[in-house]
């Protein structure tokens, strides 16, 4: 099984992926972002522009999950911003047809709520000391938003008042997932949101 967790950047997707696997038993999370700065770093810097409109990246995305769910024995969890409608069939149609079963959901939040988590972010802080534009996912909140409002992009995830813990709880219920670790402390919860946020900086 493959569950891909959809979302505005600031939605929550990483940390919820990581809690999850955390909670299930032998949950894997596969990031695709991954294969898209591999693709960046073959290329001039002149060409690194949206990874996602690369058709190499849609057709690994789709073979390299399809590996990932058939090697392994508990579900796959990818969190992923995914609004292009186009390319939302390509990808979800190609694993399908390779026998992959997906279950897609998008955490939602109100554009003020992304906001404000995004500007929490250590990378948003670390970026700007260092000259580096950091409001290209700022700026792309209303269309992801917008787009991801659409039915297609079911099951819809309401973030807006609830903690990751129920956000985790809620996504493993409809997935008919046995979650098999307690929820963490607020203490330690925190401490593993700052340490999954910190290994997931770019630059």
């Amino acid at each position: 099984m493959l569950l891909w967790i959809n979302g505005a950047f600031g939605a929550g997707k990483t940390q919820t992926a990581f809690e999850l696997q955390r909670r299930l038993r032998h949950a894997h999370v596969a990031d695709p972002e991954l294969i898209g700065y591999g693709i960046h770093r073959m290329l001039p810097e002149s060409e690194r522009k949206d990874f996602q409109d690369r058709p190499q990246w849609r057709s690994a995305v789709v073979a390299t999950l399809t590996d990932a769910v058939h090697a392994h024995d508990g579900p796959v969890l990818v969190p992923m911003t995914l609004v292009d409608l186009d390319y939302f069939d390509e990808i979800m149609s190609g694993l399908r047809n390779n026998d992959v079963a997906v279950q897609h959901f998008s955490l939602m939040a109100s554009p003020a709520t992304l906001r404000g988590r995004l500007q929490s972010r250590a990378a948003y802080w670390l970026g700007r000391a260092v000259g580096r534009n950091e409001s290209w996912a700022m700026d792309q909140i209303e269309r992801c938003v917008t787009a991801l409002a659409a039915e297609r992009f079911a099951t819809h995830v309401d973030t807006d008042g609830r903690n990751i813990d129920e956000v985790v709880e809620f996504i493993a219920g409809q997935a008919q997932l046995e979650l098999v670790a307690p929820r963490l402390s607020p203490l330690r919860s925190q401490m593993r949101r700052m340490a999954v946020g910190a290994r997931h900086i770019h630059f």
